[in-house]
């Protein structure tokens, strides 16, 4: 056991400590250390507060997709430390959430529209590729991959996709919406929410569609790509290593990358992946270069100090890695 592995065990986190012990050391998840920290996890008075958070769904309606204060990302950042659909506080949101659900599958959130981006004025009920996607990825991970609402989410997100991805899509009743840049590009984020989502989906990991959207954002990082997709540049702002994972930046896009085996060999990948890990400190941590004022309580918004999760977070791409070529996926 490394160091670092150890450090992130005698961490205060317990979602750190839990979910070192199941994806970095394989743990199974009946593993005696792995349920304790499990359950101090769920009884944690920060992770408490994010699931009195998401109780409040669907909150108030939501005017941009990087608001971090809203529920929505509350059940993402729950999702991504492992609760499930049973824990305490959970079942009456995850029925409040699936109580929306569009005639074509996706599950509603409510948001403010605007006529000046060519829909309707007002707050409704409604979804687009960049807010269903998450709601889907939150239920799949809770373990609801069997209910036949969830399978109709999935079965319509694959359906959104295109030869270049996932674009900017939106429910029809909100007609001629679109939001910034070219109605034919590719959405970055899009592909990012659409990506997590479906890598949840055994069966849609190796797929023609999760190829697609995980070439669009190799293309986007790329030399091939000659101008960079309006309002999703990859300069200083995008490196910047940033939690939770709301909007798109280059520790999102890698973590939802490291998810499908089929890009670990590609050089574009590996390139973002050099980028994250050369702002590891000399003890091999990680510390926060940018965050979201709403979470400012959570170590991961530290910029001083090195952050427990944050330094999980990478790791587990490098393991994710590490596995592929154990299984000879690939020559290094």
């Amino acid at each position: 056991m490394t160091d670092v592995i150890q450090w992130l065990l005698n961490s205060d986190e317990p979602w750190t400590r839990y979910r070192t012990l199941i994806d970095l050391l394989d743990r199974p998840a009946d593993d005696a250390e792995a349920q304790a920290a499990r359950q101090e996890m769920v009884a944690h008075p920060q992770v408490q507060e994010l699931i009195e958070q998401a109780a409040t769904w669907p909150g108030f309606a939501l005017k941009r997709h990087s608001d971090a204060k809203h529920p929505l990302y509350a059940l993402s950042t729950l999702a991504d430390f492992g609760l499930r659909a049973s824990d305490p506080g959970l079942p009456p949101t995850i029925e409040a959430i699936m109580a929306h659900q569009s005639p074509e599958g996706a599950f509603q959130t409510q948001l403010r529209l605007y006529k000046r981006f060519g829909g309707i004025e007002g707050e409704r009920w409604t979804w687009m590729a960049c807010d269903a996607p998450t709601l889907l990825y939150a239920l799949l991970a809770f373990g609801l991959a069997e209910d036949e609402r969830v399978q109709r989410s999935v079965e319509h997100l694959v359906g959104l996709a295109e030869g270049n991805g996932w674009c900017c899509a939106a429910a029809p009743e909100l007609g001629t919406f679109k939001g910034p840049g070219r109605r034919e590009d590719p959405c970055p984020i899009a592909n990012v929410y659409a990506l997590k989502a479906l890598s949840q989906v055994p069966d849609l990991i190796n797929s023609p569609v999760t190829h697609t959207g995980a070439e669009t954002l190799l293309w986007h990082w790329g030399p091939e790509c000659e101008r960079k997709l309006y309002l999703f540049g990859i300069g200083k702002m995008f490196r910047r290593l940033k939690y939770p994972f709301v909007w798109y930046n280059i520790l999102h896009v890698v973590d939802v990358l490291s998810r499908f085996p089929f890009v670990h060999e590609d050089p574009r990948f590996r390139e973002m992946v050099t980028t994250i890990t050369e702002q590891a400190d000399a003890e091999g941590c990680y510390t926060a270069a940018s965050m979201y004022r709403a979470w400012k309580d959570w170590s991961f918004a530290d910029k001083k100090n090195p952050s427990p999760w944050l330094t999980f977070l990478v790791l587990r791409v490098e393991k994710r890695i590490k596995r592929s070529m154990a299984v000879g996926l690939f020559e290094e």
